[in-house]
């Protein structure tokens, strides 16, 4: 099955560095590109798109507020954020937006392949650890930061599910969580999707960001 890429970046040159390597994968295509976020949504009514590399600094339409329109679509694409900076509020901003994930702009190819890969077939795109270090980062500007948990929608979970949710947003992958809480990694992917389900999140990325918007998490990482 070819992985149906779309990339968006107002800069030319970067666009077409990427569309080189991602042509040479016989799982990959590039069927799109847009040089900002209004070009971007025009051309994603009409075109069919697996994955989307978003640039997040574009003039017309930043990037986060692109990525926040195209996920409030109807079976959207999955979306990447390409950043400048390890440490970005826009990253941040993204992260919240919807996106998947995010990755610096000068990450090797075979890592930008691999992060195509994961976020096609579901799965989180960023080193736990990084997506830590930018929430660790930004916490302070949360609205609900330092205060108790807030989410009502935490109280679906049982004291377990709670725990595994703590250690995700930890940066914990599920085989140090199983090893952990001595359960099966079966039994803590189980637990994974019963969080996303009864939460309405998409991803890990998205259970991170909640605990840290709750303060079940707090800056540092402890629950």
């Amino acid at each position: 099955m070819t992985i149906r890429v779309m990339l968006v970046d107002d800069q030319v040159l970067l666009r077409t560095g990427f569309r080189m390597v991602l042509a040479a994968q016989p799982d990959m295509e590039v069927v799109a590109e847009a040089g900002d976020g209004v070009e971007a949504l025009q051309v994603l009514a009409a075109t069919a798109v697996d994955v989307v590399l978003m640039d997040v600094r574009m003039p017309k339409l930043d990037g986060v507020e692109t990525t926040r329109r195209i996920c409030q679509g109807e079976n959207p694409p999955k979306v990447l954020i390409l950043t400048t900076f390890d440490l970005d509020e826009y990253a941040f901003s993204g992260l919240k937006a919807g996106a998947s994930g995010f990755m610096l702009k000068d990450v090797p190819p075979g890592e930008l392949l691999t992060a195509i890969r994961s976020v096609h077939s579901g799965d989180a795109v960023v080193a736990p650890s990084t997506t830590r270090r930018l929430l660790d980062r930004f916490a302070p500007m949360l609205p609900s930061a330092g205060k108790e948990p807030q989410h009502k929608e935490l109280e679906r979970l049982t004291e377990r599910e709670r725990e595994v949710m703590i250690l995700v947003a930890q940066g914990l992958s599920n085989g140090e969580i199983a090893a952990r809480l001595v359960l099966s990694e079966a039994t803590v992917k189980t637990h994974v999707g019963r969080i996303l389900t009864k939460l309405g999140l998409r991803d890990r990325v998205q259970v991170v960001v909640l605990a840290y918007e709750t303060g079940l998490v707090r800056a540092g990482g402890h629950g």
